[in-house]
């Protein structure tokens, strides 16, 4: 997604772990449950959702952080077997290019894989979507 704001600035809002809740679908119910130190490599940030209607925590963990071009978070506790998410930032003509790549997997091998093609492979789609909507919404004007 390209945004028309300077890297530094995109790469913050990003970086704020806050923001998080402010570009996820509401049914998610995504909340921060500490107030975020700033990130950094080797931070823990928690949180409570609700995935596939069942209350939950999620735990990610601050893997990578090199501002204002990259930072990886994984998840240490949540509802998937992997979940990694890389977050790039490159300038270009007056604004920033961010880019997502998320490598995940579900839990319970065979049973994990039909729950993807059957319920959660949309739901992630219809989250990005969401996202990047609301991203678009809060970073686009410039």
């Amino acid at each position: 997604m390209w945004l028309p704001r300077a890297r530094a600035e995109v790469f913050a809002f990003f970086a704020d772990p806050a923001n998080l809740a402010r570009i996820s679908p509401p049914a998610l119910g995504l909340r921060l449950l500490a107030r975020p130190a700033p990130m950094r490599a080797g931070s823990v940030y928690d949180f409570r959702m609700a995935w596939l209607g069942i209350p939950l925590r999620w735990r990610a963990f601050i893997r990578e952080f090199d501002p204002p071009y990259r930072f990886v978070d994984v998840q240490v506790r949540g509802p998937y077997a992997r979940w990694e998410h890389r977050h790039s930032f490159l300038e270009e003509n007056g604004g920033t290019w961010m880019e997502d790549r998320v490598t995940y997997r579900l839990p319970l091998g065979p049973v994990g894989r039909w729950a993807h093609a059957v319920v959660v492979g949309g739901q992630i789609q219809t989250l990005w979507a969401y996202r990047n909507r609301r991203v678009g919404e809060l970073l686009a004007a410039a």
